[in-house]
């Protein structure tokens, strides 16, 4: 009786420890490509589970990276191709103290100058930007993942001509769509 309890012990155990957690990342198809990118839960709880629920309901089909930096980054999550910002959720609390770094290939909240007012735009490194990670006096921008296929989809949007739309600059010449955003 004592051998089965201690067998049924040690295999409970093990079938704990092969909890499997399974990577979250994004696709997006866009007109220049695929890019893929892995989110970080753990360190970005809030951020991540606020934009897996935009890319599940299809908010970012059909939006455009409507802001495009070179050397800096590229925006998106926000407007249509005719330039008009598509209505967004509640704004979310900002993880900019979760110790990731504004680095090459990383993804951010993009917001306003008051800091818990991310909703659903996004923007991704084309430099390592650390300016924009949290430190004294400074905010910062909750990263929450890490672009791992596709950079060169990201730095070919990021080299693409950019112009003035409906007074915003840095607007892409020609569209740069995300044609669908899903979970892999």
């Amino acid at each position: 009786m004592k051998k089965i309890l201690i067998v049924m012990i040690i295999c409970l155990f093990l079938v704990g420890c092969n909890k499997v957690v399974k990577d979250e990342v994004v696709v997006f198809e866009t007109s220049e490509g695929i890019i893929k990118v892995k989110l970080d839960r753990e360190n970005a709880p809030i951020t991540v589970e606020n934009f897996v629920g935009y890319v599940n309901e299809g908010f970012y089909d059909g939006l455009v990276f409507h802001r495009v930096m070179s050397g800096f980054m590229i925006q998106g999550g926000g407007f249509t191709p005719d330039g008009n910002q598509k209505e967004t959720r509640d704004e979310i609390k900002l993880e900019s103290q979760n110790g990731l770094s504004n680095d090459r290939g990383t993804i951010a909240m993009a917001r306003t100058n008051v800091p818990d007012s991310a909703s659903s735009q996004f923007f991704i490194n084309l430099v390592d930007n650390g300016f924009l990670n949290y430190g004294p006096g400074n905010d910062g921008y909750a990263v929450f993942g890490k672009t791992i296929e596709g950079l060169d989809v990201v730095d070919a949007i990021g080299a693409v001509e950019t112009t003035t739309k409906k007074g915003m600059g840095d607007w892409p010449v020609e569209e740069v769509v995300i044609t669908k955003a899903y979970m892999e």
